[in-house]
Order: structure tokens, then sequence, then C-alpha cells
């Protein structure tokens, strides 16, 4: 398979590129999980949000916005619900 340059600097990339970069999206909760990961993305690499994906899957019930929209105030407490699940809201050195 040819691949974009970037694709090649990590598997994660690797894996990324073949199976989802540049693939039309149309259901909701795959485009509600990359609106989430791309306004988390800002100032640190998109190869860190793929390597904290899961932990944002989990942290956000998969990213069921019907179970979201349940969410009690404790739950929606954004810097405790990303730190539970080791997300960071700014670039670790």
């Amino acid at each position: 398979m040819k691949r974009c340059k970037w694709a090649d600097s990590s598997t994660l990339y690797k894996q990324y590129h073949d199976e989802e970069w540049g693939v039309p999206v149309h259901d909701d909760r795959t485009l509600f999980e990359f609106l989430i990961l791309e306004g988390a993305q800002a100032g640190l690499s998109w190869e860190t949000i793929l390597k904290k994906r899961n932990g944002y899957r989990i942290a956000f019930d998969q990213f069921d916005v019907e179970k979201i929209s349940t969410y009690s105030e404790s739950k929606i407490d954004l810097k405790k619900c990303l730190n539970s699940h080791q997300l960071h809201l700014s670039p670790t050195p």
C-alpha cells in the first residue's frame, strides 16, 4: 500500500493511515469521537491523541451521546474525569 510520508513515522500512524485517514465517516458516534479527539489534540501531536484514544473511549463511555447526556455533575467534572483516565489537558514534559 502506498502511504503518505508522515504515516511511516510510527506503527500507530501506519494503522491510522491505512484504516481511518481519508475514509468518509457517516456514523454519529464516530463523528462525535473525532470531534472530542480533535479538540483534545490542540497543542499535542495526533500520535499522542491516538496513544490515549482508548482512555478517551473509557472516559466518554465509548462516545455514547445518550449515556453522556445523563452524566451527573461530578461525572461532568472534566479535569477529574480526564485525570482519572490518565488523560491530560496539556502536553507533559
